[in-house]
């Protein structure tokens, strides 16, 4: 009898997972810090093989997303043009070992302007869509670059990436606004009310490049502490994001993001009255499972 156990891979910049699966359901799972900025050349399917040997002999395949399939990673593995659902995404798969190793390709979206990409979120979309029972959607991916999505009837049909963490970053530590900020980025400090200030300046149509500057000035004239204005600043960046977006009031969104992203993006779409479901890691196996299924 053919086994039903498989194995999914999350391979990123800065991590890695793994799962093995039985059918749909995840029955084991295993991670390290070991993602592709960490692997020699060459050294991919070692260091894969390494963290789950002993659940070889019963898996039939081995599915892996995220940015191991990117020109930093195992191997190229060319995106999928949108619209895209799990089963056009399983016809672009790239096999390393034919019917055994394969990267998931991701997913590219033509604009007038430029294309755009993303790599391992569409599967996180297919895996929130199916556990939410939604065949239409807007979702939302908070990072260091934000992923705004439209699902229509089970396909990503439109996608647009902000990047917000990474703006984020660069202003809080190589601008001249690091000179008033606190030196770490504990929850410790965080400021809901600072955080909201920032988010409504935002949505009132002013542009970024003169509100962050805002931060140094209200610093300087002293009219709050240095603890305000880290969560200031994430608020007229996430602001700015959101504004971006035109959304209206009571519209329904989907936010798959870790529990303080999570937080942060549902606080700040309640300015606009947004009905807001969350959903954190599982989507991502779920997904994973979805474009497994559509393998024959």
């Amino acid at each position: 009898m053919r086994s039903t156990h498989w194995i999914g891979v999350d391979w990123g910049t800065s991590s890695l997972r793994v799962a093995l699966f039985d059918n749909q359901t995840v029955i084991q799972e295993r991670s390290n810090d070991q993602g592709i900025m960490r692997v020699p050349a060459g050294g991919f399917k070692q260091i894969l093989v390494h963290l789950y040997a002993d659940w070889m002999q019963d898996a039939t395949r081995v599915l892996i997303i995220g940015m191991a399939g990117s020109a930093q990673g195992w191997a190229i593995a060319p995106y999928c043009p949108c619209p895209a659902n799990a089963q056009d995404i399983e016809q672009h798969l790239l096999w390393i070992e034919a019917q055994k190793i394969a990267l998931v390709p991701g997913l590219v979206c033509e604009h007038a302007h430029a294309p755009d990409v993303m790599r391992g979120e569409e599967v996180q979309i297919f895996g929130a869509s199916q556990l939410l029972q939604l065949q239409d959607a807007v979702l939302v991916l908070p990072g260091t670059h934000s992923k705004w999505v439209r699902v229509d009837k089970g396909r990503i049909m439109h996608f647009q990436t902000f990047m917000t963490g990474e703006v984020f970053a660069a202003l809080r530590s190589h601008t001249i606004l690091s000179r008033t900020l606190p030196a770490t980025d504990s929850n410790s400090i965080w400021n809901d009310t600072a955080f909201d200030q920032g988010v409504a300046l935002s949505l009132q149509q002013h542009s970024l490049l003169h509100t962050a500057f805002s931060t140094r000035t209200l610093s300087l004239l002293k009219r709050n502490d240095d603890a305000f204005f880290l969560s200031y600043l994430s608020g007229l960046v996430i602001g700015e994001e959101i504004r971006a977006q035109h959304l209206t009031s009571g519209q329904s969104l989907v936010v798959i993001a870790s529990d303080q992203l999570q937080t942060r993006y549902q606080r700040a779409l309640q300015q606009l009255d947004c009905t807001v479901t969350c959903i954190g890691n599982q989507a991502t196996w779920a997904g994973l499972s979805s474009v497994a299924q559509s393998i024959s």
